[in-house]
This record gives C-alpha cells, sequence and structure tokens, in this order.
C-alpha cells in the first residue's frame, strides 16, 4: 500500500490528524474489482491518497467484519460503488448500514457511484431485499433504509 507524507500536495494536511485511511471503497467484488475498482484505487494512490481496499488492504488473519468496520471508522470518505449484484451480498449491505451510520454521527463524507446501474435500480432491488428479508427481517428493513438513503446522495453513474 503506498503511503504519503503530511508534506504531499494532493492531500489537505488535517486529515493526516484524524483518519488513517482518507478514502474507504466499499464495492461488490464479482461486478467490479477488476475494472472500475482497481482503476479507482491505483488513481487514488498514485495520486497520494491512503486508500482502504478490502483485498489489498485487510490484514491477513484478523476478524474481516471487525477489521472492515473499524476501516470505515478510521475513513474520512467512503466511495460505494454500487453495480448490479450489490444488494444481493449481506456483507455489501451491512458495510453500506455502517457507512450510512458513521455519515449521520460523525460526518462521514459518503461518495456514491453507480456502475453500470441506475440509482432507481438499486433503491428498488426487491427481489434481493425478499432474500435477505426470509433470512432477517430487521436486517433487511435496515439495509433498505440505508440503499434508499446512500441513493438519495448526489452521486457518479459510469
Amino acid at each position: 500500500m503506498a503511503s504519503s507524507s503530511p508534506s504531499s500536495p494532493s492531500v489537505p494536511a488535517f486529515s493526516y490528524q484524524l483518519w488513517k485511511y482518507h478514502v474507504f471503497i466499499s464495492f461488490r467484488g464479482v461486478d467490479t474489482r477488476k475494472n472500475i475498482v482497481d482503476h479507482l484505487y491505483k488513481a487514488l494512490l498514485q495520486r497520494g491518497i491512503s486508500t482502504y481496499k478490502d483485498d489489498e488492504t485487510l490484514p491477513r488473519g484478523e476478524l474481516i467484519r471487525q477489521s472492515l468496520m473499524k476501516a470505515i471508522k478510521d475513513s474520512y470518505i467512503a466511495i460505494i460503488v454500487f453495480s448490479k449484484n450489490f444488494a444481493n451480498s449481506s456483507w455489501c449491505l451491512e458495510e453500506l448500514s455502517h457507512i450510512m451510520k458513521c455519515r449521520d454521527t460523525r460526518g462521514l463524507i459518503v461518495i456514491p457511484i453507480f456502475h453500470k446501474v441506475s440509482p432507481s435500480v438499486i433503491q428498488k432491488c426487491g427481489e434481493a431485499l425478499f432474500e435477505h428479508k426470509l433470512k432477517n427481517e430487521k436486517k433487511a428493513k435496515s439495509w433498505r433504509k440505508a440503499l434508499v438513503y446512500a441513493c438519495s446522495i448526489s452521486g457518479l453513474e459510469t
């Protein structure tokens, strides 16, 4: 993982004092890991922006869920790359829910990117949420709320 020093002109100095990562990238690996997410990750690192991407940054041997939630808390910005199968993953939805909670409680900046899918499609994703609801209705409700909330934030479409 590349790191930069506080004298780097690319990143505001204040972020070094408060955050371990400038950016946390949330994504559905099967849809986006080998294309938009890899390009985004490399571009951020090239600009000296400390970026958390689970397959590159997750410490080996650590508990995945706890490490991801801590990395979100330790980040200044969260970029959520929504894709066709994002809502099929309970991991992605759990991350999303935590990201939106951090947005409300501590001002985490959230930037949604809609990769080959529109915000309205993500907001609906009824079939995926129905499957989750069968397993845990309370969580499914929370995830749906987080999806709708995230999709209401101005973002980018690719």
